[in-house]
């Protein structure tokens, strides 16, 4: 096995849109292109530490932060901070660790994240890995709960939504309401979620995925194997990939198969470029 190549901590302040931030990430050097991972709502960038693990993407350069608002990293609006924000911030991150072209993972929030920044520069892509990234409205089976269960109190909101999140039936569920209160601010979790049902719903996002020239992958749990969309995503030659014992959290329920899809694909597309 390879020996395990660290990641190295980094602290990025930005101005986006005219709002403070300070970017907490992870990355290391390497060779070929460097792979890019946005991590979901309630979420952090050490979902993906363990790509340190992972012996085919030992040598690859990596990056990954936590979006302002999640983490470590800060936002001096709060309320600032939504999808179109989160694509500002990828483009100065990326920008200033001179990172042209990559493959991306994104889950869920950031599945959605890397396909309106792939939207807007699809030539940049490599590869996408949308692990439950948002295309359609069934989608928002999360963030819709800011419209079904609103809450004048975001504090509230936040506990509420951890306990509907645990108590349920899907794998992961609990271990990722657990923390959820250490991961994201309350402060930020109207904006977001108002900004990922809106496109959800009026954004044709189906079809811009589908449009995407690179190699894409639609990574989802079993117990999601019902979306609506898979048939035409496999019509339109996306590859799915169906992971067993696991709901929409296959970092937290099984890593090993997560990984292997990834490593999988990036190395493919790799050698078909």
């Amino acid at each position: 096995m390879s020996p395990i190549r660290k990641l190295e901590r980094f602290m990025l302040p930005l101005t986006v849109d005219g709002t403070r931030v300070e970017v907490s990430g992870l990355h290391r050097g390497g060779a070929g292109t460097p792979l890019v991972f946005l991590h979901g709502f309630g979420s952090t960038k050490k979902d993906y530490a363990d790509v340190v693990q992972q012996e085919r993407l030992a040598d690859r350069p990596v990056l990954a932060y936590d979006a302002p608002g999640c983490g470590a990293s800060d936002c001096a609006d709060l309320g600032a901070v939504s999808i179109p924000f989160l694509v500002s911030v990828a483009e100065q991150v990326l920008g200033a660790r001179q990172i042209d072209r990559f493959p991306v993972v994104g889950h869920s929030m950031g599945g959605l994240t890397a396909l309106v920044l792939a939207d807007g520069a699809p030539a940049r892509i490599a590869s996408f890995t949308n692990i439950e990234g948002n295309v359609a409205p069934e989608d928002c089976f999360l963030s819709r709960q800011i419209v079904t269960h609103s809450h004048d109190d975001p504090d509230a909101f936040l506990a509420r939504f951890a306990e509907r999140v645990g108590g349920s039936r899907f794998y992961g569920g609990a271990l990722y309401a657990s923390s959820l209160p250490h991961k994201v601010r309350a402060g930020a979790v109207r904006a977001i979620f108002e900004s990922m049902v809106d496109p959800s719903d009026h954004g044709k996002l189906l079809d811009r995925f589908l449009g995407l020239p690179a190699p894409k992958m639609f990574m989802y749990g079993e117990q999601n194997n019902t979306l609506s969309y898979l048939p035409a995503l496999a019509e339109g030659g996306v590859e799915l990939a169906g992971i067993d014992h696991c709901a929409h959290f296959p970092m937290y329920s099984n890593p090993p198969q997560m990984w292997a899809r990834i490593a999988d694909l990036v190395s493919r597309a790799d050698a078909g470029s």
